[in-house]
């Protein structure tokens, strides 16, 4: 089995026990908070994701980081199963995964917007709405420039990327001029 599919497994349960429990937000604020110091601490991470340490000195250090953080019941549990079977390298994408299934829960997509000029927020609220009409989801939207792309819009809206960009229009008008020869 995959990393990205065992991560998927022990976010699905993690998932099914705080939404029992009613503690989605709780969860997912426990979950960036032990992600970010896991980024940003190089040797945290190395003691626990090397397996050659013994167990005992990792559940040592994620009781005080669970302690200190005041992490709730089940992402304790989570994050001590992790260490019992030397899986923490699936940390990150446990987190990423469960925030996708959080964002489906509450009906949310998640939109990359890029431009090759800045939109207003009038105009991005309007693409807004006509994403979240076209997919019946609320849309959160992240916008970028990128003048590489001369004019026109691209949207990555989950999976379903729109190009509307000039310069895919140009790259295929070219490869119709080349076909035609």
């Amino acid at each position: 089995m995959s990393d990205r599919a065992s991560a998927s497994r022990y976010a699905k349960a993690l998932f099914e026990v705080v939404l029992k429990e009613k503690i989605l937000d709780r969860a997912d604020k426990d979950l960036v908070a032990f992600l970010a110091l896991f980024k940003e601490h190089a040797d945290l991470r190395e003691v626990l994701t090397n397996p050659g340490l013994p167990i005992n000195a990792k559940r040592g250090v994620i009781k005080q980081l669970i302690d200190r953080l005041g992490t709730t019941t089940p992402v304790a549990r989570l994050l001590n199963l992790l260490i019992d079977r030397n899986r923490f390298n699936l940390f990150p994408d446990i987190v990423d995964v469960y925030q996708k299934q959080l964002m489906d829960h509450r009906n949310v997509i998640q939109a990359e917007l890029v431009t090759a000029t800045p939109l207003s927020n009038e105009q991005a609220e309007q693409l807004e709405q006509r994403f979240s009409k076209a997919t019946g989801r609320t849309v959160t939207m992240d916008r970028k420039v990128d003048k590489d792309i001369l004019g026109g819009v691209t949207a990555r809206l989950g999976s379903t990327v729109y190009d509307a960009s000039i310069a895919t229009q140009l790259a295929r008008i070219r490869e119709r001029l080349i076909a035609e020869g």
